[in-house]
């Protein structure tokens, strides 16, 4: 990988490669534009095959966070953070002390907070070193039922545009990954009557939603190919790429998870194959919206009705779709950059 022309390309501002010996930390930040205000987002743990694997995935988060905040109308830049390693195995107070005053030196152009395999405690943890960090458990805590609620709204939205109604009563979803959001979605879900099929790589996860949800269940291999109404990533990204796209025998891909498409190209093929398509950075907005609302004296009321105005943004961004004749992903991106602009001209 040529890292400087990546981020050359792209328009990002710093990438930080974190090393500590004692603790094992090996970790990733990346800065992509504190355009619109600090750059937030979540720390991922994941068990990259490679470094440059990990230097891909940061990269593609930190510029969703850019553009996720800005659609959202929150005062943010976009920012992500990765620790190589197994989640399972590394975890422990000095890694995240390690971590933690890695981003104290970065003096509150990064902000960093829980993502997928991080915790509240672990959030913690990185507290006792650094005040630039939000999901506190006494503050705002857990962001994932926010997101998993701001999530089933964007659904809701989706539904209503393609069925002419939000009632989910016979709806069929397919559930890909059922970590914090995921499961937390599926039990939105199935209280709204929706039929669900899940799938992860943890069975023990896929069995805990068949028998509380009664949801079916699917090899994750077959999971893009089942017949549903909507499909929703819930895992990790990339998943609508040159292998999956024509699978797909649904109508909708609406999901939690970061980077749904291989590239910008895919939101054209969905399109050309008219399964409506919810740009991910807008639909699971609500956990960064929960995080904003804490920096600013948490009320959670505040959060959740701004979450519930997730579906006034997805309807927003399929009219813009249909007006101008192009993808909703499209649409989202000149919603996001529209904004960003303007803070540059100020």
């Amino acid at each position: 990988m040529q890292i400087f022309k990546r981020l050359e390309t792209d328009n990002y501002e710093q990438l930080i490669f974190c090393h500590d010996a004692a603790s094992g930390l090996r970790a990733i930040i990346c800065i992509h534009d504190t355009t619109l205000g600090p750059a937030l987002g979540g720390l991922r743990i994941w068990n990259y095959r490679s470094e440059e694997e990990a230097v891909e995935d940061v990269l593609r988060l930190a510029r969703g966070m850019t553009y996720k905040s800005a659609a959202a109308g929150l005062d943010l830049g976009g920012g992500k953070a990765v620790i190589i390693g197994d989640p399972k195995k590394i975890k422990s107070r000095e890694l995240f002390h390690a971590f933690g005053r890695y981003v104290n030196t970065l003096h509150g152009r990064y902000i960093t907070a829980q993502d997928m395999n991080t915790t509240p405690e672990d959030i913690n943890w990185i507290h006792e070193v650094t005040d630039y960090v939000v999901g506190i458990p006494e503050k705002s805590g857990d962001p994932s039922p926010i997101t998993a609620f701001g999530v089933f709204r964007g659904i809701l939205a989706a539904v209503n545009e393609v069925f002419g109604s939000e009632d989910l009563n016979g709806r069929v979803v397919a559930v890909q990954g059922l970590g914090a959001v995921g499961y937390k979605l599926c039990q939105h879900l199935h209280e709204a009557g929706a039929e669900i099929i899940v799938t992860d790589i943890d069975p023990v996860r896929v069995q805990a939603a068949v028998q509380k949800f009664g949801a079916a269940a699917a090899a994750p291999e077959e999971i893009y190919s089942v017949a549903c109404d909507v499909f929703a990533p819930c895992a990790m990204g990339a998943v609508i790429n040159e292998q999956t796209v024509d699978e797909l025998k649904c109508r909708i891909v609406a999901g939690s998870a970061n980077n749904q498409l291989a590239d910008g190209s895919f939101g054209d093929r969905l399109m050309e194959r008219e399964i409506l398509y919810v740009p991910d950075y807008v639909i699971n907005s609500g956990g960064v919206i929960n995080v904003y609302e804490e920096l600013r004296g948490y009320n959670r009321d505040n959060a959740m009705e701004k979450a519930a105005a997730i579906y006034d943004s997805v309807a927003k961004i399929i009219e813009i779709a249909k007006r101008d004749n192009i993808s909703t992903s499209r649409a989202a991106d000149q919603m996001a950059e529209e904004r960003i602009q303007a803070g540059k001209q100020k």
